[in-house]
């Protein structure tokens, strides 16, 4: 088996060295490490055995370094495929290597180890650096062995010790990585012990132990540190000739003196200002000085003692920056006195620099700091004089100092003493120059224009606003300042204005590309704002315009729906001022409301608007969108809408009872708009498009009142007719060929109602739809109802009747079937027997039926069809003998006639009698 995964390894070497594509280089690498891990040392024979193992394994060598040369393969890669050869070398070495097999094995067992540590993997380094040292200890014997002579011996020890020294260094770099303190010091030690005859790598062990010292310092392992960094002082003074410059030194000790501050500074206290004097002789440093400062002020030390380690700073001719930096230090830790005096002896040795201004800068702040705005006021007003003497500041020195006064000016304005911040404010507008364009100088005038306002001083605060607005016009929060002088003047038309300027310049900004962070909700903040004040100042219009942007534009939902409520409440308020429904507050409504709808639609992220809070939103504006309707019962169209929004609005709130019943009505009541208003004159494509809404509306609300009858008992609710009447009415209006599949679903219906049949029938008959048929079928369906009542409405049935008769026995026709005929009587007849059983017949309904049936008698006579003529005018003489007051008025004349008619069918009966004979 051995051998087996020793040739696995040899053909992947093979194949990797014909490689050329980086991917596949990188996928051979880690195979091949992944198997050169796994190979055992009972591989050692089988490799011995086959010399073309070894020439492999150089030749992987020199590869890895070739292609990393060319970036190839990069830093990692190289470590692991140094690992494989170096592996691979070892294996095959033999029980008595030459010394040149020796020394290549160390060579490479030294490079790999290195390698693994570079890449902060020295868990790995281990084994090849232990390789090392066997093999070193092996090239010394050989190397004894084959000597001539002590001298001889002095020559190979000397030879061997660089390589141990290298190895044994790289052994400490291994350790401090891991954390293992105790071995690192052990091999330094060897490794100084060896500095006497090999003294050419003082500096380098020097340097090896200040790095040590800079890792375990980062870590915060402060005792390790301070002997890393002992050590490496120590060591680069052990030989002159070859140690660390006096640079170097000085910077070992600095952080040498840090790293005993930072770990103890009461207790090292001595050991630290030792260091810090000890650097500060090697090279003399700012940074050695000042750290020494620190050291002193950190330990409590007395004025005197930190005088004279300032003084040092002026004797030495330190620069400026480290001057200030140690005043500063000075000011923060509360020496005011040693911190003043020193920042007046480094003015007065800096009073010809350019950068003087500085100076007095620090001097300023530091004199704010301490609540000395007196003494702060005079440096100011001398940087004044200085400016317009010939003493300018420096373009930087100038941008602080505005932004010291300006700060104090805010500080002032927000403790709301307005006449001090404009005083710190009226000091920065002395560095500007009369006609200056300046942002800057812009946003100046628009605080200065803030803190006049507030003093009511409102003739000035135009001035101000005035220049802020020559200095830059299109700034939406100059245009904020004009707004709000408007409102403080109670102009408003101006500040309408001002808000649309703002909401322009706001979509202007949210539009470009190159918004800096934060901008995007600058306008909505400022209308926010603009919207607040307009309210507080009770001016309605105002504050709908803005808070009409802010409901566009919010992201925050909460603030969003917070806006939308505003505008609803507040455009309602106006309705009820006005005491009417002007169509400008009602669009204005359903426009709010359907906003609400969309962003209600949208996917909404973060916990400060949750599920619940969407679903009370939903509810709150659906009842306003119901409520709305209800009052909209002059303005069909809007009150439709309304419903319909409420509806819309109600599908974001949990489907319980009151819920689906809300939403059954809102339905119910805008299929019912859509077909009054179809009823109305309109072009025949609206009036289609309201009837298909309507139906659209009907099959909505029948899906919901399926699930709402499962919820309860609604015996009594009429939602089924309606549903029944509104569906026909569309489709039957609408001319849908599904009207007489729908019908016969309704005629199976087993409770169906007189008066919805009666409805139907009329509906059937209603421009544009035309359904004779259909009609009559719901007619007689309607009078088998009213016969099968226990006690029959004689009223509804007259009524029913005269309908059936009319459709059957149309007027104006001249020649009508037998079959037509013969059903026209029998509704006559149904007649007479209601009005043979009861008193309560309608006497203008018998007239008319008397009517009808002796006016179709006397057509017939006419035609000569007189049996037809005696049959028609005798059932209306059945129909006169029911009339009550109106009898005597008729039946003269309706006797005479019907004599006449009985004489004529006489003599035709006789004159056919004589034809037969």
């Amino acid at each position: 088996m051995a051998g087996v995964q020793l040739t696995a390894v040899a053909g992947l070497v093979r194949e990797l060295l014909r490689e050329e594509a980086p991917a596949r280089i990188a996928a051979l690498t880690e195979e091949l490490f992944q198997e050169a891990r796994s190979v055992l040392e009972q591989d050692r024979g089988a490799a011995a055995l086959e010399p073309r193992v070894e020439e492999g394994a150089i030749s992987l060598w020199n590869w890895a370094v070739t292609k990393h040369t060319s970036s190839v393969v990069n830093d990692e890669q190289k470590a692991k495929l140094r690992f494989v050869a170096c592996r691979l070398v070892c294996l095959c070495e033999g029980s008595d290597p030459p010394e040149a097999t020796i020394r290549r094995q160390i060579l490479m067992s030294m490079k790999t180890g290195k390698g693994w540590i570079d890449i902060g993997k020295p868990d790995l380094a281990d084994e090849f650096l232990e390789i090392a040292v066997s093999s070193i200890e092996k090239l010394y014997v050989k190397l004894v062995e084959g000597s001539g002579g002590e001298a001889d011996i002095h020559v190979h020890k000397a030879d061997v010790e660089k390589n141990l020294f290298k190895v044994l260094s790289y052994q400490a770099e291994s350790a401090v990585a891991q954390g293992d303190f105790q071995k690192a010091v052990m091999c330094v030690q060897r490794c100084k012990d060896m500095l006497m005859k090999l003294p050419k790598e003082t500096c380098y062990l020097s340097i090896l132990c200040y790095n040590f010292g800079v890792q375990t310092y980062e870590l915060k392992r402060y005792e390790q540190s301070s002997f890393w960094l002992s050590q490496s002082y120590d060591i680069g003074k052990m030989d002159m000739k070859y140690s660390l410059g006096k640079e170097m030194r000085a910077k070992v000790l600095r952080l040498l003196a840090t790293a005993y501050f930072e770990w103890d500074c009461n207790l090292y206290l001595d050991r630290a200002l030792k260091a810090v004097s000890l650097a500060n002789q090697e090279d003399l440093h700012p940074a050695g000085f000042f750290l020494k400062v620190k050291i002193l002020l950190k330990s409590g030390a007395s004025d005197e003692d930190i005088n004279s380690a300032v003084a040092e700073f002026l004797h030495h001719e330190m620069p400026l920056d480290f001057c200030l930096n140690a005043a500063k230090l000075l000011l923060e830790h509360g020496r005011e006195s040693v911190g003043f005096d020193f920042l007046k002896s480094v003015s007065e040795r800096f009073e010809s620099s350019p950068n003087h201004g500085r100076i007095t800068l620090l001097h300023i702040e530091f004199l704010l700091q301490s609540k000395r705005e007196l003494l702060a006021k005079q440096k100011v007003e001398e940087i004044i004089i200085g400016y317009y003497t010939g003493k300018q500041l420096l373009p930087e020195a100038l941008n602080q100092l505005h932004i010291i006064l300006w700060d104090m000016a805010a500080k002032h304005y927000e403790a709301k003493g307005y006449s001090e911040a404009l005083h710190w404010y009226n000091y920065s507008v002395s560095f500007y120059t009369p006609g200056q364009i300046d942002q800057n100088l812009a946003k100046l005038q628009r605080n200065m224009a803030s803190c006049y306002l507030h003093l009511k001083q409102v003739d000035k605060a135009k001035e101000a606003v005035k220049e802020a607005e020559r200095c830059d016009p299109n700034n939406i929060f100059t245009k904020f300042s004009i707004y709000k002088i408007a409102v403080m003047e109670k102009d408003t038309n101006k500040a309408v204005e001002a808000v649309i300027e703002m909401v322009k310049l706001a979509e202007k900004s949210s539009q470009r590309e190159d918004k800096l962070r934060g901008e995007e909700n600058m306008g909505t903040n400022l209308l926010s704002l603009a919207a607040q004040i307009a309210l507080e100042n009770e001016q309605q219009d105002v504050a709908i315009k803005a808070l009409e942007y802010l409901a566009e534009h919010l992201q925050d939902c909460r603030q969003l729906f917070a806006a939308l409520k505003c505008l609803v409440r507040l455009t309602l308020s106006k309705v009820v001022a006005e005491n009417e429904e002007k169509d400008e507050d009602i669009n204005s409504m359903l426009t709010y409301l359907t906003l609400a709808h969309k962003r209600l639609a949208e996917p909404f992220t973060g916990e400060k608007f949750t599920g619940d809070m969407k679903i009370l939103e939903a509810h709150w504006f659906r009842k306003v969108a119901w409520n709305l309707a209800v009052q909209l019962r002059g303005c069909p169209g809007k009150m439709r809408d309304f419903f319909l929004l409420s509806f819309k609005l109600s599908q974001f709130c949990p489907s319980d009872k009151a819920v689906l019943i809300a939403q059954k009505t809102c339905l119910l009541m805008a299929a019912a708009v859509d077909l009054e208003m179809g009823r109305q004159p309109v072009p025949r494509s609206e009036q289609m498009e309201l009837l298909s809404q309507a139906l659209q509306h009907v099959q909505a609300c029948k899906e919901i009142w399926k699930v709402l009858k499962l919820t309860g008992d609604f015996a009594k609710d009429p939602t089924d007719t309606l549903l029944l009447l509104y569906e026909f009415e569309a489709r039957s209006k609408l001319n849908d060929p599904a009207l007489h599949n729908f019908m016969e679903s309704v005629w199976e219906q087993p409770q169906i109602e007189v008066k919805t049949l009666e409805i139907i029938a009329s509906l059937a008959m209603e421009s544009p739809a035309r359904y004779p048929i259909l009609c009559k079928k719901a007619l007689k369906s309607a009078l088998n109802l009213h016969r099968k009542q226990s006690v029959i409405d004689v009223e509804n049935f007259s009524k029913c009747l005269h309908s059936l008769i009319n459709l059957s026995l149309p007027t104006g026709l001249t020649d009508l079937d037998a079959c037509v005929l013969q059903e026209a009587w029998d509704y006559f007849e149904d007649g007479l027997s209601i009005i043979s059983s009861t008193d309560a017949y309608p006497e203008m309904e018998i007239l008319w039926l008397m009517t009808r049936a002796w006016n179709t008698g006397i057509f017939q006579h006419t035609i000569g069809k007189c049996r037809e003529a005696e049959q028609w005018c005798g059932l209306g003489m059945r129909f006169l003998s029911h009339l009550g007051s109106l009898k005597k008025t008729y039946e003269g004349h309706m006797v005479g006639l019907y004599s006449e008619v009985l004489d004529k069918l006489d003599r035709a009966k006789g004159s056919l009698s004589n034809e037969q004979e």
